[in-house]
């Protein structure tokens, strides 16, 4: 257990350069004190470790350090190759190095990582995009990258939801790549970060114009609280709704798990016929009818009741494109009214 921390404490210094003890306790999860008696274990093994003195100070190797570790376990090396995503390299542009890379990586394990890591790229295979849907298309993506690595600003002619276009010059912080659609997270000059899908992008400029990426700005704990922002301005309503015994995955699938979760955990017993009623959050009314009409009979709507009266008005309106029977073109098999 030791060793691994202290390897992992000689990685962080050899990734990040200077970090005080505080940094490392709170990377590695232990106390100050134990960082103490680790850094002075490495030390006394002949590692260059020093410490600064000072509000700006703390632990760093000597310059130039580096160490060579090629103990990967089986495990180690079949997670990496987990991590290689063929579809998203090639919309960067990077499928040749991320297969150059991979390929190295494999000649350099010893045998029986080799054989593992191979075993892994054999059998496992992620396909980012969700069922029923295309990848977007992101032609300017690879420009986009290189103003994120280069830090340098973007004019670029965005289309919004609906007709409408417009000119943005952002200053772009990173990409995400969620579900199998691209986000570019960049601010506007003095303004603070935002998220444009960049299959939205129409045309895209790098310009000659370098900017200093905030050092505090933390691209992952940006995500986060977007995703949850996201998630509570989404829904701004709820519905009661009384659900069909077994249908919980059917309403998992038709308005997601998040909203459906929620409202199955907090639902009461199920009556006698073993329906139980739900408060369902939802994004509006009418894309409450959208969605819960494809679910049949197994779902009643109760309030709000323009809800209920907007279902009800769509299946007569079917009923009436239907009509009372099939007529007399209605297929072999097919009962006629």
């Amino acid at each position: 257990m030791r060793a691994s921390r202290l390897l992992s404490l000689l990685l962080l210094l050899q990734a990040r350069g200077r970090m005080t003890a505080a940094e490392l306790s709170e990377e590695l999860e232990v106390s100050v004190r134990t960082v103490y008696r680790d850094v002075e274990a490495l030390s006394s093994a002949g590692v260059p470790v020093y410490a600064d003195r000072g509000p700006t100070g703390g632990y760093q190797l000597l310059d130039g350090y580096r160490t060579r570790l090629n103990g990967l376990t089986s495990e180690e090396a079949s997670s990496l190759f987990l991590a290689g995503l063929p579809g998203p390299a090639a919309q960067l542009g990077l499928a040749e190095v991320a297969a150059a890379a991979e390929l190295k990586l494999l000649s350099a394990l010893p045998p029986e990582p080799r054989s593992h890591a191979s075993r892994m790229r054999e059998r496992f295979l992620m396909d980012v995009p969700g069922w029923y849907r295309a990848a977007d298309e992101v032609p300017h993506l690879g420009r986009v990258a290189d103003a994120v690595w280069e830090g340098r600003e973007i004019r670029m002619l965005y289309r919004r939801w609906g007709p409408a276009e417009v000119v943005r010059q952002v200053r772009p912080y990173g990409l995400v790549l969620k579900g199998g659609s691209w986000y570019l997270v960049a601010a506007p000059a003095d303004a603070a970060p935002r998220t444009y899908r960049v299959s939205r992008i129409v045309t895209a400029e790098v310009l000659p114009v370098p900017f200093a990426r905030p050092e505090d700005f933390d691209l992952t704990a940006f995500w986060q609280a977007y995703s949850a922002e996201f998630a509570d301005r989404m829904y701004t309503a709820e519905a009661s709704v009384r659900l069909a015994p077994g249908a919980e995955e059917m309403l998992r699938f038709t308005v997601g798990s998040r909203p459906a979760d929620a409202a199955l955990a907090s639902a009461g017993p199920p009556g006698e016929d073993g329906r139980r009623v739900l408060r369902l959050p939802i994004e509006s009314v009418r894309h409450a009818c959208w969605l819960l009409l494809r679910m049949g009979a197994s779902v009643e709507v109760l309030d709000p009741p323009e809800l209920r009266s907007m279902i009800a008005a769509t299946v007569a309106d079917l009923s009436a494109l239907y009509g009372p029977s099939l007529g007399p073109t209605a297929p072999e098999g097919v009962a006629r009214g």
